[in-house]
């Protein structure tokens, strides 16, 4: 309901009105939307605010009525871009952070690539918001390192090639690296400039957008990890400084701590 809301009203967009959606994301919300229609019938709803506000458990109470509303073997890099909520509320139980990043990609992408890239760059940020080293999140080993998180689905073999180093290009574009829009090309992009970043927020987003083809979404993509890992002070003052409603973007950040621990506590 949240997408739909930023997709037909603008909802916590910076110029307040949606811009510059994805077709595969645009497609699944609008099948979605589609989809409520029904709901309405079902539960006598009367406007669009009573089906958008129908508790989860009434709609999932609905025959053969699903949440994932995009086709098959879609596998664009939307699903990776706006990942960072969900590792960031559940880091306290990486087990689940790992599983719900995953569902969290087949709300509009129906890829199992798409659903392996958010589960393993999931994995990632929750390492790094624990603590853990950027040489053991950079290690071609981190994956059988912490497989418990991942329960009994490996990752798809192109998700695992990128795990094992696939990014690890010493010449970046020269090399093959794109930031493009097929998820696995747009994660080893953001993979290489968090590489060779030489610990720098700044350098890294910058190598990230010098990679071309959809420079925004991978320095995005970038951003998260690099973030989690760095920490907030680490990021330029002056970009903190120009961001659209960053008070509100911290605020929202500290809530969704607060809440994922909440929520932690009392299972």
């Amino acid at each position: 309901v949240g997408y739909k809301w930023w997709y037909a009203y603008g909802f916590l967009s910076s110029p307040g009105n949606c811009f510059d959606i994805g077709n595969a994301t645009r497609q699944a919300l609008d099948e979605f939307c589609h989809r409520q229609r029904f709901l309405k019938d079902v539960f006598h709803c009367t406007t669009d605010e009573e089906v958008d506000r129908l508790p989860l458990e009434k709609v999932k109470s609905v025959k053969d009525f699903s949440l994932d509303c995009s086709s098959a073997g879609v596998a664009g890099n939307g699903a990776l871009m706006r990942l960072a909520p969900v590792p960031l509320f559940y880091f306290w139980s990486p087990i689940e952070a790992v599983s719900y990043a995953g569902l969290s990609a087949t709300l509009t992408h129906g890829s199992i690539i798409a659903y392996d890239a958010c589960r393993y760059y999931a994995a990632l940020i929750v390492a790094a918001v624990r603590g853990e080293p950027k040489e053991k999140l950079l290690s071609n080993t981190f994956y059988n390192d912490h497989q418990h998180w991942f329960g009994p689905k490996n990752l798809h073999p192109e998700i695992l090639q990128v795990s094992q180093g696939s990014y690890k290009r010493p010449r970046g574009y020269a090399d093959g690296i794109r930031g493009k829009g097929y998820i696995v090309s747009a994660l080893e992009a953001a993979l290489w400039a968090f590489y060779y970043d030489g610990n720098s927020f700044r350098k890294g987003i910058l190598a990230a957008i010098q990679l071309g083809d959809d420079t925004d979404t991978t320095a995005a993509i970038y951003g998260q990890l690099a973030g989690a890992c760095y920490g907030y002070q680490r990021i330029p003052e002056n970009w903190r400084q120009q961001l659209y409603a960053n008070q509100l973007i911290i605020g929202i950040a500290y809530w969704l701590h607060f809440l994922g621990k909440q929520q932690h506590n009392t299972e």
